[in-house]
């Protein structure tokens, strides 16, 4: 169930990502990535309002967080998931694993890319 739940939460998350970034590019005209970078940081803080909420007022059932946290917003941007986990990690004083995490993740991905591009061509 939650594998379905997770998968038409993705699908609604993944349409919304294209949307909201092909309006901010067309509103905004700019050659900057801004649809990205919006996208990601509207998604997280969407994320962090709904882990706050069910942290202090509410309980999320996991069928809901499966829907919400991780087809929703996961469709929508993984950036989100990487920002709350090391933001888990400086909250929990975890300060190294923070660094790595946040540096780990950029340089790895880049170079993923840059590896990806080099063996492709």
């Amino acid at each position: 169930m939650n594998l379905l739940l997770i998968a038409i939460g993705g699908a609604f998350g993944s349409v919304a990502r294209y949307l909201f970034s092909l309006f901010v590019l067309r509103t905004s005209g700019s050659l900057f990535p801004l649809g990205t970078f919006a996208v990601n940081v509207v998604g997280c803080v969407v994320f962090g309002g709904i882990i706050g909420a069910a942290q202090q007022r509410f309980v999320l059932s996991p069928e809901t967080r499966a829907f919400l946290l991780v087809g929703v917003l996961g469709g929508f941007t993984t950036f989100s998931a990487y920002a709350y986990e090391s933001f888990a990690l400086l909250r929990d004083g975890q300060f190294f694993a923070a660094a790595i995490n946040i540096i780990g993740q950029i340089v790895g991905g880049l170079v993923g890319i840059w590896v990806g591009f080099l063996v492709s061509g």
